[in-house]
């Protein structure tokens, strides 16, 4: 099995708007607005400057104050699919996906 595709590289292009460059070389768009959820997001949501501090680290997107995405959510809008040649759509509105307790 080859390894699992992640971020390498991501530029906000947008309010919530992600610009990601993934392992494979391929560049996708995710609007990350519904994800951003919880008071650790308060200021990622609230200040565009904190929004755009974001960076790519261990294969995903965080933030200055700790905040990050899972990396599936980011690539795929959930989990990823079984079929190994699958490629994530190059644009995405990434659902909500609020955790159970």
């Amino acid at each position: 099995m080859s390894s699992m595709l992640r971020v390498r590289c991501v530029v906000p292009t947008a309010a919530t708007v992600l610009m990601l460059t993934l392992t494979d070389g391929s560049v996708v768009e995710r609007d990350v607005q519904a994800v951003l959820v919880g008071p650790v997001f308060d200021d990622v949501r609230s200040d565009p400057a904190v929004f755009a501090a974001a960076r790519v680290e261990s294969g995903t997107v965080v933030w200055p104050n700790g905040a990050d995405l899972c990396p599936d959510v980011l690539i795929w809008g959930g989990m990823p699919p079984m079929d190994a040649g699958a490629k994530p759509p190059p644009k995405l509105e990434i659902p909500s996906q609020r955790a159970s307790a």
